[in-house]
């Protein structure tokens, strides 16, 4: 579990200050909740992260146990440092838009026949209750070959799950070398 601090201020001196000791701005909201001015250890945070094992990890701040999604971060263009991350609480039966992440099993025939393997999308954006929410889209890739394509008409949406984007969207395939 991840520990942070509220934020007292949010001006820019404060925010600066804060980044200087080595936090992690973040805004934590949920529908129909007020938003939470928070701050974690940065390092603390990418740990956790990094070794979590659903979309939804729980964080604590001030005394108060929250579940939480990750819908955003950004980072500084120039060092790649972690600046801001934006947690969206993971509310029980309340329908909202996650990213659930795309893993693939096994080697594409094509890449035999001069073909090279693409992952057109990492992520796909799904609504739906955190109940019901799959932990990730997972694909066997063995029968494709130079052209072929999964696209987003191919995943097995389970029940309650709605995926808005267009069906003809390719997510993984293996295209043709130059």
């Amino acid at each position: 579990m991840i520990e942070g601090i509220i934020r007292d201020s949010i001006d820019r001196m404060a925010t600066k200050s804060l980044r200087r000791d080595g936090y992690l701005i973040a805004n934590i909201y949920g529908k129909g909740l007020g938003n939470i001015n928070a701050a974690f250890k940065t390092n603390d945070f990418i740990r956790a992260v990094k070794s979590k094992t659903s979309i939804a990890f729980d964080i604590k701040v001030d005394k108060t146990k929250l579940k939480v999604v990750i819908q955003e971060y950004q980072k500084d263009p120039l060092t790649s440092q972690l600046l801001h991350v934006d947690l969206m609480i993971a509310q029980k039966g309340v329908r909202a838009n996650y990213s659930v992440p795309v893993t693939v099993e096994g080697t594409p025939k094509g890449l035999k026949n001069k073909g090279l393997f693409a992952i057109h999308k990492k992520r796909v954006l799904v609504k739906t209750t955190i109940e019901d929410l799959p932990k990730s889209f997972h694909l066997k890739i063995d029968d494709l070959d130079t052209g072929d394509h999964v696209l987003v008409r191919d995943l097995k949406m389970p029940k309650g799950v709605e995926c808005f984007l267009d069906p003809r969207v390719p997510i993984v395939g293996v295209i043709k070398a130059k």
